[in-house]
């Protein structure tokens, strides 16, 4: 990992959008920085770099949106997701490099299939509320994919949707299911040896950023519309989830 300006000019916009999302946008949309990153570091060294920043974002989340979630059904995504994060690692420690690659890629281009889905109809939030156990798959789904890239939002958000909560319940209980998740991810990170000096340098140039990303965020939760927000974000993710999936295979 080279601190140069191509570095920056990844980095920085991409922890920018994912702070933005983390702040005001339910979280699902943060995870589009780590396959960008993928397009310039090893993913082991994307998503070692991006969980620390992950895990300030949440602090200023946290703030902005304490006590608002709905803490029964956070409890039982946080809980649910504790075996597919212990899935991601027993997987990370026997893959190489590209199967990860393949995977972030996979699950990039998974966000915006799920997401026009929804929006034309072809996949309709439920009706009723899911049962529990319904939440308890989507929080281990939500583990695992979040271990890989940290791209756990799409699971909890068909669980937490058919809740029909407010968009500031449901944001709230993003920001707590997910400030769980990542601090619990941690731990296998350290022990796998994901984490690195390079890394530790980067969460320290980009911690500023970071807030800032947090700060707009909350701003864009109270005044903007979503739609710019989302539309760019399912472009950008296509784009790059192909390009990865591409690298991985050739």
């Amino acid at each position: 990992m080279e601190f140069d300006l191509v570095f920056f000019a990844f980095a920085i916009p991409a922890v920018l959008f994912a702070g933005i999302s983390k702040g005001g946008f339910g979280s699902g949309a943060a995870f589009a920085a780590t396959p960008f990153l993928a397009l310039i570091l090893e993913p082991g060294q994307a998503v070692g770099l991006m969980l620390p920043l992950l895990m300030l974002m949440d602090i200023g989340a946290l703030k902005a949106f304490w006590k608002q979630w709905n803490w029964d059904d956070a409890k039982l995504m946080i809980l649910g997701s504790l075996p597919g994060i212990l899935l991601g690692a027993a997987l990370y420690s026997v893959a190489n490099p590209d199967v990860f690659k393949f995977l972030i890629g996979l699950v990039a281009v998974g966000f915006v299939a799920y997401t026009a889905a929804r929006s034309s109809g072809l996949l309709k939030t439920a009706e009723k509320p899911l049962p529990r156990a319904a939440g308890a798959i989507a929080g281990a789904v939500a583990g695992f994919t979040s271990f890989i890239s940290h791209a756990g939002g799409p699971p909890a958000a068909v669980y937490l949707l058919s809740k029909k909560m407010s968009k500031t319940e449901f944001q709230a209980t993003t920001v707590i299911i997910f400030w769980a998740i990542n601090l619990i991810k941690f731990v296998p990170y350290l022990m796998l040896g994901i984490f690195s000096k390079e890394t530790a340098i980067a969460n320290v140039l980009l911690a500023p950023v970071a807030f800032l990303g947090v700060y707009l965020g909350v701003i864009g939760h109270r005044k903007m519309p979503e739609t710019w927000f989302f539309r760019l974000t399912y472009a950008f993710l296509l784009i790059t989830g192909c390009k990865l999936i591409w690298e991985s295979l050739t």
